[in-house]
Order: C-alpha cells, then structure tokens, then sequence
C-alpha cells in the first residue's frame, strides 16, 4: 500500500488512483479511508457509485463492514464531470459497473487537476479482467491490490468465488452470491 507522506503526493498536478481486488477484500474500506482524510484536510470531497449499486445504500457509499459516507448515484460517467466541477478530490466505487467511457472521464478530471480515486474488482468471477478497471490500472499514478481471506482454506485470496448457477457476467450481490476465494479453491460454476 502506498504510504501518503509529503514526499508522495503531487504537487500542481492531478492524478488517479486505483484501489482493486476481490469482493470483501476492503476496496470501498480503503476508498472511505482515503476520503474521509481528504475531508479531515479541508479538501472538497464528492464521491459516486453506480446507479445499479443499491444493495445497501442509494445515497452512501458502504462497506461490508458497514462503514459509509455519502455519495451521488450515476447512471452514467459523463454525469461526473460537471457534478464534481466544485470538487478537488472525486471518489468512484464499483467501477466495475461503468462501461469504458468512466476511462475518459478520469483522464479528463485528472488532466485537469484533480485526485481521482477509484475502487473496484480487477477480475469477474471467471477470472477475467474486468473492464474498465485494467485500463485504468495502466493510467494511475498510484495502484493498491487488496487481498481478501479464502473462506475454503483460509489462504489471500484475490478471486471472487459465484455461488449461483448464473452465467450473466454483471450480477449485483454480497455475501449471499459471492464468497472470496484463493487461486487454488477458486472454480468456474
């Protein structure tokens, strides 16, 4: 993880960081750290999720360990430039769940001079990397790979394990559709 210390942070610049890895891995813990440091720091602060997020909340950002800030819901990425306008620091969690126009956005809000920090899964539960989040591990200045705990053996775990039978790639659950799992126990349903 990478340790934010004044010889860390830009200066007169934007940049964009990603915080990634498997469900229950802490990626939106991690994101709300980041954040609420901003906010102790007097930064402006806006945060989004997608609108196809609501399983805990449909106007904060939260953890499954149930910690939460506020945020705004999105069904789209352009939506961010002109709501975070006033914004110096900008969340996104689950950007797993925006299509390859979010890559863009956050290129556009950091060339303009403004933090961007992003959570979301790298891979889906095949194992394949999850759009748009690699490009955006090949655009941050700064990358944190979170693992989880194999819940079969007990190893880091860094695959996210469907317990359905359903083949569709995008499916909106927690505990009760995923478990993480470690590259040896993780399979393909």
């Amino acid at each position: 993880m990478i340790n934010y210390s004044p010889h860390f942070t830009p200066k007169d610049t934007g940049w964009i960081e990603v915080i990634t890895g498997c469900m229950f891995s802490g990626k939106t813990e991690e994101l709300i750290r980041r954040l609420r440091r901003a906010q102790i720091a007097k930064q402006n602060v806006i945060i989004f999720k997608p609108a196809i997020d609501k399983r805990y909340s449909s106007t904060s950002i939260v953890s499954h360990s149930e910690l939460s800030l506020p945020s705004v819901m999105i069904e789209k990425p352009e939506e961010i430039i002109h709501l975070s306008e006033d914004a110096y620091v900008i969340g996104i969690d689950e950007a797993q769940f925006f299509d390859n126009t979010l890559i863009d956005v956050v290129e556009e809000l950091a060339n303009s001079g403004k933090r961007v920090v992003i959570a979301g899964l790298d891979q889906d539960y095949r194992g394949i990397p999850f759009e748009p989040i690699p490009q955006l591990l090949a655009r941050a200045e700064f990358i944190t790979k979170t693992l989880a705990i194999c819940v079969a053996c007990g190893n880091p775990a860094d695959k996210t394990q469907r317990k359905t039978a359903t083949q569709e790639r995008v499916l909106v659950g927690a505990s009760d559709s995923y478990e993480a799992r470690c590259r040896k126990c993780h399979y393909i349903p």
